[in-house]
């Protein structure tokens, strides 16, 4: 009788999952000194770790077809504002303060479990709050909910980041790591450079000032990493590889965040002035509803909107809430048109 061999098949590299891949790749950055050596493998390295960061988030096949419980919230009012902290840091509580609705809390960890919404009245504006669950770290890999939360995330116009006063730095560093890897930008500006992939001709490079973080040949081969052999490349300011990539990436949202220190009664008067000199930084008590009407005040100002009164001809306008058009800053009079034409 003819012998049957089982064969057992090992994983070969090319088997390795995302993560793994991920994790490999911010090893070998964090043990890779920073010199003027190393910057052509490191910008390889970071153009490479994006674009498994982006294939994680935006995963193909299957996984792309099975269907996994969201936040499916609506967006409405004049703003929307997202509410992101780590568990018990105190979102519920704040949703429950300034706006009608009631958010379960309690002193335990993951009281809320999905995206609960709320509207701030303020000067005649209806801004919408999300309080989404407490997220974990890794929640850009997946764990928890993150993934869902994140998504909610960039379609806010705002984020408020609410950490514990008593942790504030490593809660605060965590979370903008987070958000970063998914494409997340607290805080900054797009980068302004010009890009175009072209169908022939080459790498086009040219640079309107003296660049001290990239040249042509990083360029290139950040752009021969995404499989980009003919684009237009025009460097207005001084760049550097990672904003490149998140100019070649092309998905990258850029987010005003006000850094909301809560339980403030729990550290010194020194640490309190500390933080409340921050850039962007606002720290309250919401157990004893300190420095609320001034957190409100950040958000209609990090909001940048603006009330527009129109009037009748030969009558008086009217001032009153509810009588305004709430546009952002920088509105033009057929904004204003459009908006009331709908």
């Amino acid at each position: 009788l003819p012998l049957r061999s089982r064969v057992r098949v090992c994983p070969g590299p090319g088997t390795m999952g995302i993560l793994e891949k991920i994790s490999e790749i911010e090893r070998e950055i964090a043990r890779t000194q920073k010199n003027k050596a190393t910057e052509y493998h490191l910008g390889l390295l970071k153009a490479k770790l994006a674009k498994y960061r982006s294939q994680l988030l935006e995963p193909t096949g299957k996984a792309a077809a099975a269907k996994g419980e969201g936040f499916d919230v609506m967006k409405s009012g004049d703003a929307r504002v997202a509410l992101i902290g780590f568990p018990s840091v105190g979102k519920s509580t704040l949703l429950s303060k300034v706006t009608k609705t009631h958010s379960e809390c309690a002193s335990y960890e993951f009281t809320t479990l999905t995206c609960i919404p709320g509207v701030l009245e303020y000067k005649g504006a209806n801004i919408q709050l999300l309080d989404l669950p407490g997220i974990i770290e890794g929640a850009a890999q997946g764990k928890g909910r993150g993934r869902q939360v994140i998504a909610v995330a960039r379609t806010a116009d705002i984020i408020l980041l609410m950490v514990d006063a008593s942790k504030g730095e490593r809660q605060k560093a965590l979370l903008q790591a987070e958000l970063e890897s998914v494409g997340i930008r607290l805080n900054k500006r797009k980068p302004n450079i010009y890009f175009k992939v072209k169908k022939t001709g080459g790498l086009s490079f040219i640079a309107t000032c003296p660049l001290t973080h990239v040249d042509e040949k990083l360029v290139q081969m950040i752009l021969h990493e995404y499989k980009i052999f003919n684009a237009e490349v025009l460097f207005r300011e001084d760049c550097t590889a990672d904003e490149l990539i998140d100019v070649i990436c092309g998905n990258r949202v850029y987010l005003h965040c006000i850094y909301v220190y809560n339980k403030a009664d729990c550290i010194s008067l020194e640490e309190v002035d500390r933080l409340a000199h921050q850039q962007h930084s606002v720290v309250t008590s919401l157990e004893l509803n300190l420095n609320l009407d001034y957190l409100i005040e950040e958000i209609w100002e990090h909001l940048a909107l603006v009330r527009i009164y129109t009037k009748k001809p030969g009558c008086r306008p009217e001032f009153g809430d509810g009588h305004a058009v709430i546009l952002r800053r920088g509105a033009t009079i057929e904004h204003v048109m459009v908006l009331m034409t709908r």
